[in-house]
């Protein structure tokens, strides 16, 4: 295809912070690719450069943050030559492409989810997406509706169900007066731990925990927006330790 216009739309779930969610590209030296690189949304976009390098048409934009804490995220990538407006869950970015060319030419496959290994290094380094997406709108054709009444030639899906299977994550609220008191584990000479969490509160305090005989404790707080962790042994000299991320 050698289009003037295009319009991309589709909504994606996931808790992955990598994967290709769109790509396309031609012989020419043209592509589109839109990717989630550490949890934000990056579009990659060249309507094409010329052999002698004058013009260099990589385009990059990224957008967004957080965008792998399952929750639906709509994308609507409007395209008129240079002139791009990207939208992240209702908002707008314009941006024009670098280059001089306005016409983007895909004579290869167009993939959702993941692109096809190439042999270039790009795609070895890029991982699938993993998740859910749905509403998936290409030009004015329904990919999803296409895609499951197996009406896309060629075709090849693998491992495709039309089904969203959700977390089986328990979440616990906190009121800022309530905590979950759990027992220790006595004789481990290993102390780990891991969660997710999510609140408006620039401060508070995370989880805490006494060493068994007096040997010191550990502290995980949030203080003005951010993660610290301290760590206090009796027994040394140097006996705390502050991490803050």
């Amino acid at each position: 295809m050698k289009t003037l216009k295009d319009v991309i739309s589709l909504k994606f779930k996931t808790s992955e912070s990598e994967g290709v969610i769109f790509h396309g590209e031609g012989q020419q030296g043209d592509y589109i690719t839109l990717e989630l690189k550490k949890a934000k949304l990056v579009l990659n976009l060249n309507l094409g450069s010329n052999q002698l390098g004058s013009i260099y048409g990589h385009t990059s934009v990224m957008t967004g943050s957080l965008l792998d804490d399952h929750h639906w995220h709509s994308i609507i990538i409007e395209r008129h030559g240079r002139n791009i407006n990207l939208t992240l869950d209702r908002r707008m970015q314009h941006f024009r492409t670098n280059g001089e060319f306005d016409y983007l030419d895909l004579d290869y496959e167009i993939t959702f989810g993941g692109m096809p290994f190439s042999g270039k290094p790009s795609s070895n380094s890029r991982k699938n997406f993993k998740g859910c997406m749905e509403s998936i709108n290409y030009n004015g054709n329904n990919i999803t509706d296409l895609a499951k009444r197996k009406k896309l030639e060629p075709s090849n899906v693998g491992n495709l169900s039309f089904s969203c299977v959700e977390p089986h994550a328990v979440p616990v609220f906190f009121n800022a007066t309530s905590y979950l008191e759990v027992p220790g584990r006595p004789s481990q000479d290993l102390f780990s731990v891991s969660f997710l969490f999510r609140t408006w509160n620039p401060s508070g305090l995370l989880v805490f925990s006494n060493f068994a005989d007096d040997l010191g404790n550990v502290e995980i707080d949030i203080n003005e927006g951010k993660v610290s962790v301290h760590i206090n042994v009796t027994l040394v000299k140097k006996n705390r330790i502050d991490i803050s991320s």
